[in-house]
């Protein structure tokens, strides 16, 4: 959404964790394992991300520049408030429902172990990223989730149908939503209004990745996280402010160095067009 279609998602957040609160209800309801659960909520989410941009975000572009920004974070707030009516404030977790795998780990020395869920995480991101970037790069599908995302107007004149690209590429947005719903679930624990700090990760992590880089934010979530860990080092509540930190620094060093196209970007986001 962000890196490649360059829309501000302001739900981005509240929707990872309303995918982590279905995988917890088919676990505690019926009993089914949180990975068998994401072959269920990825195709329903992505579901959800299509009829978001036909209902939501394609008639909010035509509003103005601001009004998708607006229209998401409106969204967001129904999404946290339903949650919490249906939840309440308690924190909820995956951990239970996967075994050994939430706390079980690999000893590499005997001062150093490497968590397994963690590692698993990391891997799925991998594959994931480098699937799109695959798809983006080599597929006619792809090509025209690109072409439409730099010019929907001339895509258009080439016979591309930006309404269904569009369409298209929310919904895979939101079924790779599903998977960082899940991992935050195994890893931690979530509540109903954790979207808002899942948000800031994942803009602070595309920001420091760069513009339109699908890898780049990768590598801007290993920053994070060890800007992240640093903190976690220094003191008990460094954990967020050693991120903030990273993340102001790269920030300040994109506006700061000459023919960064950070602004560019910027202005791009927030350009009038369809999302």
């Amino acid at each position: 959404m962000f890196q490649v279609m360059r829309i501000i998602n302001l739900a981005h957040g509240s929707l990872a964790v309303l995918a982590a609160f279905a995988l917890f209800v088919l676990a505690d309801r019926y009993g089914i394992s949180p990975f068998l659960g994401i072959l269920i909520v990825l195709p329903a989410m992505a579901v959800v991300g299509w009829v978001l941009q036909v209902v939501v975000l394609e008639r909010a572009s035509r509003a103005g520049r601001l009004v998708p920004i607006l229209a998401t974070f409106g969204l967001s707030i129904v999404i946290d408030n339903l949650l919490f009516q249906q939840f309440g404030a308690n924190t909820r977790s995956l951990a239970p429902y996967i075994g050994d795998l939430s706390y079980d780990s690999w000893q590499i020395t005997d001062d150093i172990s490497v968590g397994k869920i963690a590692v698993l995480t990391l891997v799925t991101a991998v594959v994931v990223l480098g699937t799109i970037q695959i798809f983006l790069s080599f597929t006619q599908l792809g090509r025209a989730v690109r072409a439409t995302a730099e010019d929907p107007d001339t895509a258009g004149l080439v016979g591309i149908d930006a309404r269904r690209i569009n369409a298209l590429a929310t919904a895979i947005a939101m079924a790779s939503v599903t998977l960082a719903g899940a991992a935050l679930g195994m890893r931690a624990t979530f509540d109903a209004y954790a979207g808002g700090t899942q948000l800031l990760f994942a803009f602070e992590a595309a920001v420091i990745g760069g513009a339109g880089s699908v890898w780049g934010t990768l590598f801007g979530g290993i920053v994070l996280a060890l800007g992240q860990s640093i903190g976690a080092t220094i003191a008990p509540q460094g954990f967020l402010i050693g991120g903030h930190v990273a993340f102001f620094l790269v920030l300040f060093a994109r506006l700061a160095i000459p023919g960064s196209n950070f602004r560019a970007f910027l202005a791009g986001a927030l350009r009038s067009r369809p999302a």
